[in-house]
């Protein structure tokens, strides 16, 4: 049955307000990074009077970006990769094995969803400082101290996907392997892990995105070596004057790595949200 042409157009209309919408912060961010500071303090303008990338030169020298970038750069990815690799053997046992606390175990991690983020900062906090006096393990201020901290929070919500996806891996695949002569674990690897690719780098997206823009556990676990871009963008307000462009730039500048690599994953990430869902 064909849609009425008023449907039609307003489903068009529609759809052009709500990207409209979406794309206007986008707009405000590239032209306040061409801004001279001048202009940002003043009235706001839709367009900049002047072009300029002085900000995109300066934001380098306010604060150490770089720093940051590879701070950020090295505990996203260890968090990410390091959440994956536990989490699939996790959930790999949980699908594939029937154990003595099986559901118990499903159950409490699904549980840690339910409690807010800011309930483990104090806890961890005290844990870091007190690891560190006693036994000489420094946590605190260490990009392994917030690896282990994003683990907290991405691990649980990785094996729970995970397992609703291998669930939908056929058996038999497991058996035919079994046949040609591997073990459990030649099983897992040679056959399992390649078919479970679309959610596992579904789970890898979501872990690196988490770790990526996280502030709060990041704002306090961290110092000023190890301090990462969300936090270290805060550099850019003074006590004399705040540097709206050079903050436009930086964070235009940072997110075109993170948005250009999720646009070429998007395919598996879609399709490992999906999968796992149906059976």
């Amino acid at each position: 049955m064909r849609e009425p042409q008023w449907f039609v157009w307003s489903r068009r209309i529609g759809l052009t307000l709500l990207c409209a919408f979406a794309l206007l912060p986008v707009w405000v961010m590239v032209t306040t990074s061409l801004k001279p500071l001048g202009d940002v303090q003043g009235e706001f303008r839709w367009f900049p009077s002047t072009v300029t990338l002085d900000a995109f030169v300066e934001m380098w020298r306010t604060i150490p970006l770089g720093r940051y970038f590879v701070n950020s750069l090295v505990v996203s990815v260890t968090a990410a990769v390091a959440s994956v690799a536990l989490a699939l053997l996790a959930a790999y046992a949980v699908s594939r094995y029937r154990f003595t606390g099986r559901q118990l175990f499903s159950v409490t991690v699904l549980s840690t969803q339910m409690f807010p983020g800011i309930l483990f900062l104090l806890p961890l906090f005290v844990i870091f400082v007190n690891l560190g006096r006693t036994l000489g393990i420094d946590l605190y201020g260490s990009r392994p101290g917030l690896i282990i901290t994003y683990l907290t929070f991405t691990l649980p919500f990785a094996v729970w996907m995970l397992v609703g996806y291998l669930d939908s891996v056929p058996r038999e695949l497991d058996e035919a392997a079994a046949v040609d002569g591997n073990g459990p674990m030649g099983a897992f690897f040679r056959v399992v892990v390649p078919a479970a690719m679309p959610g596992i780098i579904a789970v890898l997206i979501y872990a690196f995105m988490t770790a990526w823009g996280e502030v709060l556990f990041a704002s306090v676990l961290t110092d000023e070596s190890t301090r990462t871009l969300a936090v270290g963008l805060q550099g850019y307000a003074t006590q004399n004057n705040v540097y709206w462009n050079q903050i436009m730039a930086a964070s235009l500048t940072v997110s075109v790595p993170v948005v250009v690599g999720f646009l070429l994953l998007q395919r598996y990430l879609v399709a490992g949200l999906t999968a796992g869902s149906v059976k």
